[in-house]
């Protein structure tokens, strides 16, 4: 299976959360490869500051070390693959995601910002994950907005044809008055019961433990053909 880790929005935790659902998998015995497709904003050289980097590390892989499209300037990919006064070649980067999600049983692929961020003028994670076969498991901040962008986000998954693995709200920096009551929200106006709110916490390994009801909800959600 195929999971995109994808965002209504930057920062809401795309890459912590990546990091450990695959560790979670690999906890239940699952072999995983995590991939990081594009990541723009990057040095020279790949270092551990670097979401694709933080992915390998996750699992000990040994392929893929880092992003497989590595771009300097720290705009959407389209922008920044501009900047070099080049294209980002589609069906070259999907068949690549593709031939490291093929030596794993479950391949979890991190987005890039929110669901619809332009990987080129023509295509985003959307035609990424549909290319791919893959579901999503979405994310969003546990505050004031979060309703409607999780709402909106929705709606772009279900006009893509992308089943919805379920989501996830990943706590913010600084709470409001709606945090903690956002996921019933959520769950009342969308029909979706697969909701998981997250606390704050460092601890990775922590992490992986609370996303064990995602590796539940593996088993009732089934890939697009």
């Amino acid at each position: 299976m195929r999971i995109l880790v994808t965002g209504t929005d930057i920062g809401v935790g795309k890459s912590w959360v990546a990091c450990s659902l695959a560790r979670a998998l690999q906890e239940a015995g699952r072999q995983v490869v995590a991939i990081k497709p594009v990541e723009t904003g990057c040095a020279a050289e790949p270092s551990s500051l670097e979401d694709g980097v933080r992915l390998a590390l996750a699992t000990g892989q040994s392929a893929p070390l880092h992003a497989i499209i590595r771009l300097p300037e720290p705009v959407v990919p389209v922008l920044a693959r501009e900047a070099t006064g080049d294209e980002i070649d589609f069906d070259a980067l999907v068949l690549k995601i593709e031939r490291f999600a093929d030596q794993a049983e479950y391949a979890v692929i991190e987005g890039l910002g929110g669901l619809l961020t332009p990987v080129t003028w023509e295509w985003n994670m959307t035609d990424v994950a549909r290319s791919l076969g893959a579901v999503a498991l979405l994310l969003g901040l546990d505050r004031i907005g979060t309703i409607n962008h999780t709402l909106l986000t929705l709606s772009a998954l279900e006009l893509a044809g992308l089943p919805c693995l379920g989501v996830v709200l990943t706590p913010p920096e600084v709470p409001d008055d709606s945090t903690g009551k956002n996921a019933a929200a959520i769950a009342r106006l969308s029909g979706i019961d697969r909701i998981l709110t997250l606390p704050l916490t460092p601890d990775q390994q922590a992490t992986a433990h609370m996303l064990q009801p995602v590796l539940s909800w593996v088993g009732r959600i089934a890939a697009p053909a």
